[in-house]
């Protein structure tokens, strides 16, 4: 196993990285940069866009371009011309949130959360949503204090989902054919991992791959919830990871500045992969709106 730093932008708060299987390329987000980013690995080049407010989370779109979570909507992002325009309001979203970690189900949903904007005194004031391709957005869960790492088994029967605060990751029975949420439990606390539970992926072979931040690793759980693997990273606030590369065994890790929160740089806010895990992720989908 390798871990290397990539040649792709700084973040203050890197987050929501996708490996897009056709440009053979990797977007994420700088939340508090209010960017996209994009990063090919083979030429090194990347290339951004500023979205004007803090961002929560993208997905590519079937038809081109992206949707983007801002504060309280979903927007589309011409990649071509930068526009931004609203796709879909968060009604009802209490004033303190703000939308956050999103991710495509396998059928081109979007499945986003909120979360309290005010972490220093967090409520459970968020929302899980999910947006369908005729751009109808519904309420899945509430109460939530910060909406973190949704992500599905690899037979689409189960979503995970985070909230960070409480340090627990939720299971719950998915529909994929209706995108409905039933029978939500405890899949695991990461206290004892000494961190929260932020950005996840699954790997082909059902393991559950999580960014641990401030406990300075990534885990892989098991689908009973157990602990299989950890893998120490070298910087403190790791925040998301995504399986990327031609085979898609290259596991991509974005990271925290540490700067952000007072702290003396470590290296955080740069995006690493780590190779030689044995590991292969699965496609991830475009949104089909």
């Amino acid at each position: 196993m390798k871990i290397q730093r990539v040649n792709a932008p700084k973040c203050m708060v890197g987050e929501g990285p996708i490996w897009d299987v056709a440009e053979q390329a990797l977007y994420f987000i700088d939340i508090v940069g209010k960017a996209v980013h994009r990063f090919d690995p083979a030429t090194e080049e990347s290339r951004s866009w500023d979205v004007g407010q803090i961002i929560g989370s993208m997905a590519l779109r079937e038809q081109g371009g992206a949707i983007v979570a801002l504060k309280d909507g979903i927007f589309t992002l011409d990649l071509d011309s930068g526009v931004i325009e609203l796709l879909a309001h968060a009604r009802h979203l209490h004033p303190r949130a703000q939308l956050n970690d999103g991710k495509t189900d396998r059928r081109g949903r979007f499945i986003v959360g909120s979360g309290d904007s005010d972490i220093r005194d967090c409520q459970p004031y968020g929302t899980l949503y999910r947006l369908d391709p005729d751009h109808s957005l519904h309420e899945l869960d509430h109460q939530i204090a910060i909406s973190n790492g949704p992500c599905w088994s690899p037979d689409n029967r189960t979503l995970y989902f985070s909230d960070s605060l409480p340090y627990r990751i939720y299971a719950y029975d998915y529909d994929i054919d209706t995108g409905a949420v039933a029978n939500r439990r405890l899949f695991a606390d990461t206290r004892e991992l000494g961190g929260i539970p932020d950005g996840a992926t699954v790997d082909t072979d059902g393991l559950m791959w999580m960014a641990i931040c401030e406990g300075a690793k990534v885990v892989a759980f098991r689908p009973d919830g157990k602990v299989e693997r950890i893998v120490d990273m070298p910087v403190k606030l790791p925040a998301s990871v995504m399986f990327g590369g031609p085979n898609l065994d290259l596991l991509y890790v974005t990271s925290i500045n540490p700067q952000l929160v007072g702290r003396e740089p470590d290296g955080g806010g740069d995006t690493f992969v780590i190779s030689g895990l044995g590991a292969r992720g699965i496609a991830e989908a475009r949104y089909a709106g």
